[in-house]
């Protein structure tokens, strides 16, 4: 897959200023980690766009019981990687390929200490997994689908919590898309709003 440009249009008829919160899914064995913020989009208004690139690689990184981060590792489908000590401290190792599918897995090899994996995309978290005790593992399957919604008070790399999402996620394929607009209707003021509707339009197929 190659990097997608997509450009976000609000139509909406929405009179609040609403922030707009673009995050992921790991769909791994039915996961119900919490999502991560990777994108708000604020004070767009009415006929305004943003563009962004959703980036074709990963990295992952681990934070340890300390509060260290390892550097940031490029990612591939079937890769495996460990948190070990070395002579030098808690490092990350990357220890090969598997038969994984479209997914990656990190482990906590340490004897003692927790561990947190950390996925990023165009340098920004991207998902996170829970603390893992040592010899405990998780696996990242995350397939080019985004969330969109309307949200309020949340910053980029903020857990997703239901109380602070304003309209139900819509989930928006990118698979064999080179570039596209997302486009937002709905929304309005009093009892005539309409739900957000996030659609894609003026698609170009990879």
């Amino acid at each position: 897959m190659s990097d997608i440009t997509l450009n976000f249009i609000n139509k909406s008829n929405d009179q609040n200023n609403s922030e707009f919160v673009i995050f992921s899914k790991n769909t791994f064995g039915g996961s119900d980690y919490s999502s991560v913020a990777w994108k708000v989009i604020r004070n767009l208004g009415t006929g305004d766009t943003h563009q962004f690139v959703y980036p074709s690689n990963f990295s992952v990184s681990v934070e340890d019981n300390y509060g260290n981060y390892t550097p940031q590792l490029k990612a591939n489908p079937g890769d495996l990687f460990a948190m070990v000590k070395d002579q030098t401290g808690d490092v990350i190792k990357h220890l090969g390929t598997g038969n994984y599918g479209n997914a990656f897995k990190v482990e906590n090899r340490l004897e003692q200490g927790s561990i947190k994996a950390k996925i990023y995309k165009d340098g920004k978290l991207f998902n996170s997994s829970p603390s893992l005790a040592p010899d405990q593992k998780v696996t990242f399957e995350l397939d080019p689908v985004i969330c969109i919604s309307a949200v309020s008070h949340i910053q980029e790399g903020d857990a997703i919590e239901s109380a602070a999402v304003s309209s139900k996620p819509s989930e928006i394929s990118l698979l064999g898309i080179k570039s596209a607009d997302i486009v937002v209707t709905g929304g309005g003021p009093g009892n005539a709003a309409e739900p957000f509707k996030f659609e894609l339009d003026n698609v170009v197929e990879s």
